[in-house]
């Protein structure tokens, strides 16, 4: 963790707003090699929802499918979107707290995340004392991929407050992907550009989105995202 943090400030910011961006979040060394990482995974499973339920797509399965399977599915998607909660992205599971594989380096966040110095640190910025461990996942935003607006509160989770740990480098507002915040009605928004080595923490419930990324986008929107929560795993 970086130790120049100023705790109170963030804490004051993410009382008045409900969010707070932190900047410089860890120390840079070995985050190269993590973002390496997360670029040369086969493992990703692509997310969606179709009418059928939450679909997940392998490398392999995607690879078979065929072109106009590929936009039968890119239509039904959309056409959900219209109307209903949907998203569309790649993930990969954060290990569980007792992953053995410490030379993973997302093994190695997901433990970070879950250590008592990085609870507490959450905790003095959020307020949420009640805050007893983290979960999430790896993310990657390609063109197409987009997060409709919701606000995480889902029954029985316990979520406090949710996170995104960006390690995109090099993005630019226009390449879309924008972590977007909303208004109650509708009429206003506020975004957070993706940024490397960027915590965006953010009070549950809270209307938020992501916009779709744009075939502009060089490569991928990478982040690890997740909540933090009260109870037991």
């Amino acid at each position: 963790m970086n130790p120049k943090l100023d705790l109170p400030a963030l804490a004051a910011i993410y009382v008045a707003a409900g969010r707070v961006r932190i900047g410089n979040f860890l120390s840079p060394e070995g985050l190269p090699e993590f973002y390496d990482d997360l670029e040369a995974r086969d493992d990703w499973w692509h997310l969606m929802r179709t009418r059928d339920g939450v679909l997940e797509l392998d490398g392999a399965a995607k690879a078979a499918m065929t072109d106009e399977r590929r936009a039968e599915l890119d239509a039904e998607v959309l056409t959900l979107a219209r109307t209903q909660f949907q998203y569309r992205y790649e993930g990969v599971r954060v290990p569980d707290h007792d992953a053995t594989d410490t030379n993973d380096p997302l093994t190695a966040f997901a433990e970070l995340m879950s250590s008592e110095p990085m609870l507490e640190l959450l905790r003095a910025i959020t307020g949420a004392t009640a805050l007893s461990f983290t979960d999430g996942q790896a993310t990657a935003y390609g063109p197409g991929d987009f997060l409709t607006c919701h606000d995480d509160d889902v029954a029985g989770k316990n979520r406090l407050a949710a996170y995104v740990y960006g390690l995109t480098p090099g993005w630019r507002v226009d390449y879309g992907g924008v972590l977007l915040f909303h208004e109650q009605d509708g009429s206003h928004i506020a975004g957070h550009v993706p940024r490397f080595n960027t915590l965006d923490l953010f009070a549950v419930p809270q209307l938020h989105s992501v916009s779709m990324v744009t075939p502009a986008a060089p490569h991928r929107r990478y982040a690890v995202t997740g909540w933090l929560r009260a109870g037991d795993r």
